[in-house]
């Protein structure tokens, strides 16, 4: 039922920006820069990701390059106090990367995402080799869908195998990816079904069920 047709493969940027565990600190710097990205994975290899590198672990040299943290300070970072005096990829970046496969659905990269406190993933494949990258932006691509479309996947996911006989009754309306349900069908305890189905169609804001039973 309403099974999510979206993966990780559908929005994720197939050309992605890497750099090697021997890569110096100013050319991750640069490659950031003329790239715009905010992290480049690091690979080896025929591509299998070892790591990732972010401003967040390039920060800790400039935040210390004044003055260095006070004893309590580098005990309670010491992670970044190591960065701090790194000038390599392999040691500047955060290993072993959060990684996620192209076939998982893009809830699961979302909840991915969110549980690991990261902003992007490294897509690769049961051996570990890249094939992409996905980042926040790139998992709400879905919420652009037309409404049109949207109304067609509805229709076909939730009201048409829910309610067989009585699915000419029910009309569905998509306004700004908000779905209205509305109509009348034959089994009423199937329209708090209808309702939490219709959330799982990719790409829908909210729904509104105001379908009545017989």
């Amino acid at each position: 039922m309403a099974t999510s047709r979206y993966t990780v493969a559908d929005v994720m940027t197939t050309t992605v920006v890497t750099v090697t565990p021997d890569a110096g600190f100013k050319e991750i710097v640069a490659a950031m820069e003329r790239w715009r990205v905010a992290a480049v994975p690091v690979i080896e290899g025929e591509g299998r990701v070892v790591g990732v590198v972010s401003e967040a672990d390039l920060l800790a040299k400039e935040e210390f390059r004044r003055q260095g943290p006070g004893m309590i300070e580098q005990m309670r970072r010491l992670d970044d106090t190591a960065k701090a005096g790194s000038t390599q990829a392999r040691e500047l970046m955060t290993s072993p990367a959060v990684t996620v496969h192209a076939d998982a659905t893009l809830s699961q990269a979302a909840r991915l995402i969110a549980g690991r406190g990261v902003k992007r993933l490294p897509v690769v494949d049961n051996r570990g080799v890249l094939e992409g990258i996905v980042s926040r932006a790139d998992l709400l691509k879905v919420f652009l869908r037309p409404d049109t479309e949207l109304a067609l996947d509805v229709r076909r996911e939730v009201v048409d195998r829910l309610f067989p006989v009585s699915h000419h009754g029910v009309r569905v309306d998509v306004e700004d990816g908000v779905v209205t349900l509305s109509g009348a069908v034959r089994d009423s305890s199937l329209i708090p079904v209808a309702e939490r189905l219709a959330h799982t169609v990719e790409g829908v804001v909210a729904v509104n069920c105001a379908l009545t039973g017989p």
